[in-house]
């Protein structure tokens, strides 16, 4: 393709078609001073602050939306285009308030930078300043000051076109133009919190972060999102060793610029109440405070008694080096160790060729053309994956989905198939021909993905290998979307150890170590988990956090939160990231991997011998290429008979600000629309067999207990379930996640089973 030419301040290069002056501009290095302008959103050309002289042309241009043509020749800082740069900035500072000394955004606001360059010492505006009411836009993003406002209407265009909804707009004209929410709806959107980075002013802030700190005051420190499998890349910002900010750490590779509300807001937590900063060891029926070497000196003796018959639950979100001593642990106990909490199905064990991964980059998820979404809350489990898979729809791309839920995706969806979980397997049998073959078949690069869903089904092993067998019949790739920050990790560090997790909860053991685990909410079948717990000899508890274990914990040792420790992630590409400490723990609290390492010191155990966490990653790895490990070819049988379908199944998600022990106790996170009491959810025609009404109580039973709860309705859900989120309080004695319920009317009994 030829390129054009364009000369800008005397010097030339050239630039593809379709180009901007701003294009052009940036590939120079040049800088033209601009607001409504961003790299990822449309061209709106609306500030006007980016005016540039270009020649022969009767008047300054805007750089963002004047096309290069070939030879032009542009000046950004000619007299003229000086001249009408220093009169827009003028114009937008007629109405701005000036409260810079007061204002949240002091020190790193747009508009303060360019206003010392391009504004003069005083206003010739003599009357009165224009004055906007602020907006409740919910617990995470504050417009208490929208005067400010300068109407780039980036936050418009952010959602509209990155989260998939317009949740903002502008309306009036002329000076009485205001950005507001849609009849005063607050702003839900899981990456909401993107606008505030996007603002070039103080209009739109960060609502706990409001008047915390001055940015200036705030010391930087690189880390990695510990909620998702996606990895974003954070900057932690620290004010006297306390958390008090988190922003995007810019990656295209991964997170690009954003990065989703739980990644933004969870660090709240860090700060709250309930943080453990003591050992506590059971005396007289009751956890009291200890010292270090008493606690784990009891620890010892615990895991000593109780030798291979030992069993360790690790969160997922757990670093490499805690996997890897972990792994250590129970292989030097003769004992088992897992982190797969919230599978089910553990049959595809042995018959892997390698660790299931993405299948691809992240960031080629947005080149694709054909995508079979199987088994995914997406917008909820990895909402920044979300986002990739939306640009792909908004240049294409056809996307199609079999699930158990119509949920709403935000994007275009070419095709979808909604089926009982119960024949989520036989439903991805039969695509082999139809609709769905043929869109899947009619692209040059697609890709069949497996969600969290699918993955923690009873008959995951049989879906992963339908899905295998659909890719290589299509052309596809596969890819798995890992359930949290470090799947592969767990993996790499030679986890599962022994037995699966479903086997040492299904078998209750002597003895359990709960790594960063609260098995009332992470555990696929809590009340099974909770019974096996309270049936063992010793438990013993490594938490950042005080959990609800004093009913069956005889010892509770404090773990540093994953600001407060060194450490790995692996994410869903395959992508070795690490970071170190932006905080120091909290109280006598103390960093995961060093409480192994100590632990296995102390019991006699050889190859525990690490200064360093770096130490621990490097022994991990093994020199080893992580890439060449990484396979979603299985052997397990494509097809086989499935179980009988009970008549009301349970379709279960995790709400994404309960998806972990952070997020759970981040304040504003659970002050929001998707941390609402979950609803028994179910179809019309459901609802009108059990003779409820919506809004009203219904009790839902399981074969392990029974809760009641409100009901609503929901038409995208198939014929015969009922949808009830997992990992939540209200809805943790029906235990798994998975399985038959009996539902009634709470009033008369009356009901379906």
């Amino acid at each position: 393709m030829s390129m054009l030419k364009i000369e800008i301040d005397g010097s030339e290069l050239e630039v593809p078609h379709g180009s901007t002056v701003m294009d052009a501009v940036n590939k120079l290095g040049t800088y033209v001073p601009h607001f409504c302008y961003h790299r990822k959103l449309s061209i709106a050309a609306n500030c006007r602050m980016c005016l540039v002289e270009v020649e022969k042309a009767p008047k300054p241009l805007p750089a963002c939306a004047t096309p290069v043509t070939d030879g032009m020749k542009v000046r950004t800082n000619s007299l003229a285009a000086k001249n009408a740069q220093n009169g827009v900035m003028e114009f937008l500072l007629i109405n701005h308030p000036l409260d810079c000394p007061i204002c949240d955004q002091g020190g790193e606001c747009q508009l303060q930078d360019l206003a010392v360059g391009y504004g003069k010492g005083e206003s010739r505006y003599q009357e009165e300043k224009r004055v906007v009411f602020s907006k409740n836009l919910g617990p995470l993003v504050a417009a208490e000051e929208m005067s400010r406002c300068i109407q780039c209407t980036r936050c418009v265009r952010f959602g509209a076109e990155i989260a998939g909804t317009m949740e903002l707009g502008m309306i009036n004209r002329g000076e009485h133009s205001e950005i507001v929410s849609f009849v005063g709806q607050t702003v839900d959107s899981e990456l909401s919190g993107n606008m505030i980075d996007l603002c070039p002013v103080g209009a739109l802030t960060s609502k706990p972060f409001r008047y915390a700190a001055r940015t200036w005051e705030l010391a930087r420190r690189r880390s990695v999102s510990p909620h998702d499998s996606v990895g974003a890349n954070l900057v932690v910002q620290v004010k006297q060793n306390r958390v008090l900010r988190v922003l995007p750490l810019e990656n295209e590779d991964v997170n690009e610029c954003w990065i989703s509300d739980r990644d933004r807001f969870s660090y709240e937590a860090l700060n709250g109440d309930d943080r453990l900063q003591r050992p506590l060891v059971r005396r007289d029926g009751q956890l009291q405070e200890t010292d270090w070497d008493t606690a784990l000196g009891e620890v010892a003796a615990g895991l000593r008694k109780a030798g291979k018959d030992f069993g360790l639950l690790a969160a997922s979100s757990s670093t490499l080096e805690e996997f890897y001593l972990a792994s250590r642990l129970a292989k030097s106990l003769g004992g088992a160790a897992d982190f797969r909490l919230r599978h089910c199905d553990f049959s595809a064990d042995g018959k892997r060729q390698g660790i299931p991964w993405l299948g691809m980059p992240i960031a080629e998820l947005q080149k694709l053309d054909r995508v079979l979404l199987v088994g995914s809350f997406l917008r909820h489990d990895q909402p920044l994956l979300a986002h990739r898979l939306r640009q792909a729809a908004k240049a294409g791309a056809k996307i199609c989905v079999v699930h158990s839920a119509d949920d709403d995706l935000m994007m275009p969806v070419a095709h979808r198939i909604i089926v009982r979980p119960s024949d989520l397997p036989g439903a991805l049998d039969g695509l082999e021909e139809g609709e769905i073959a043929q869109i899947m078949q009619s692209g040059e690069k697609a890709a069949i993905i497996l969600g969290n869903f699918a993955q923690q089904h009873p008959d995951a092993a049989r879906i992963h290998a339908s899905a295998e067998s659909l890719a290589r019949r299509w052309n596809a790739c596969l890819g798995v979307l890992g359930d949290a920050a470090n799947g592969i990790g767990g993996y790499l560090a030679d986890l599962p150890v022994g037995a699966s997790a479903g086997a040492m909860v299904e078998a209750p053991r002597r003895a359990y170590m709960l790594l960063n685990t609260e098995p009332e909410f992470d555990v696929a079948d809590p009340v099974r988990a909770l019974r096996a717990l309270r049936s063992a000899d010793f438990v013993v508890s490594l938490s950042p956090f005080r959990p609800g274990v004093e009913d069956y914990a005889h010892v509770v040792l404090p773990m540093a939160a994953f600001t407060e420790t060194s450490g790995t992630f692996v994410n869903c590409e395959g992508r070795v990231q690490s970071f170190e400490a932006a905080v120091r723990p909290l109280g006598e609290a103390r960093p995961a991997w060093k409480i192994l390492r100590q632990l296995g010191t102390l019991m006699g155990f050889h190859d525990f011998e690490f200064d360093t966490s770096e130490q621990a990653r490097d022994a991990c790895l093994g020199g080893r290429n992580v890439s060449s490990l990484l396979s979603n070819a299985t052997s397990v049988a494509a097809s086989t008979a499935g179980a009988k379908a009970p008549t009301i199944q349970r379709v279960a998600d995790v709400p994404i600000y309960f998806s972990d022990g952070l997020a759970r106790r981040s304040a504003p996170l659970q002050k929001t629309r998707q941390s609402r009491v979950p609803r028994a959810m179910m179809n019309e025609r459901l609802l009108s067999q059990i003779g409820a009404t919506s809004g009203g109580p219904v009790k839902v039973a399981s074969a392990t207990g029974a809760v009641e709860i409100v009901v609503g309705v929901d038409n995208g859900l198939p014929d015969g379930c009922v949808r009830l989120a997992g990992a939540h309080s209200s809805t943790a004695l029906l235990g798994a996640m998975f399985g038959e319920l009996s539902i009634e009317r709470a009033d008369d009994g009356a009901g379906a089973r």
